[in-house]
């Protein structure tokens, strides 16, 4: 987070950044974490359609390799995704994908997620001279260490100096 003045001993919080902000090699701990609830589970495992009992049979899940629930992996993306917006991308003006996404281990309820970025590449947009792009690694792991995924992000952020300024 930044504060940025806007009067006498007055400052407006912001978040995320502009293309200068971001050096490629740059590491960010995003923080808080997120302890992943049952209810996160079910109720966003049914949001999103996905009728697979491991996600929210006991039963089924106790049968299963894990000998528990699975966390849907799409909620593991979405939640580590989601920390890094804070930092990253909260001034972004627009989300570019994903690449590479890997799931690691398995996530379950009661697990608390943290995320951790490196800044890959960066480099001005051709169409949008004003604009710039950045590409991100972004690591989740649990509270023990265990990484449980790994994915590649590019997101377009504004620039403050113009395409023939250093930058």
């Amino acid at each position: 987070m930044t504060l940025r003045r806007v009067g006498d001993n007055e400052y407006v919080e912001e978040h995320g950044g502009d293309y200068e902000d971001f050096e490629p090699g740059m590491v960010i701990k995003h923080w808080p974490g997120r302890t992943v609830s049952e209810t996160d589970n079910t109720w966003l495992t049914l949001l999103l359609m996905n009728q697979h009992p491991l996600h929210f049979d006991e039963t089924y899940g106790a049968a299963s390799e894990y000998g528990r629930v699975l966390v849907n992996s799409s909620i593991t993306l979405a939640l580590i995704g989601g920390m890094t917006v804070q930092a990253l991308s909260a001034r972004a003006v627009a989300n570019l994908g994903w690449d590479r996404v890997r799931l690691a281990e398995p996530v379950f309820v009661g697990d608390t997620l943290y995320a951790t970025s490196r800044i890959l590449t960066k480099r001005r947009s051709r169409s949008r001279p004003t604009q710039g792009i950045v590409t991100v690694e972004t690591t989740g792991a649990k509270s023990s260490g265990e990484t449980v995924i790994t994915f590649e992000r590019s997101f377009l952020v504004r620039c403050r100096t113009s395409a023939t300024d250093s930058g």
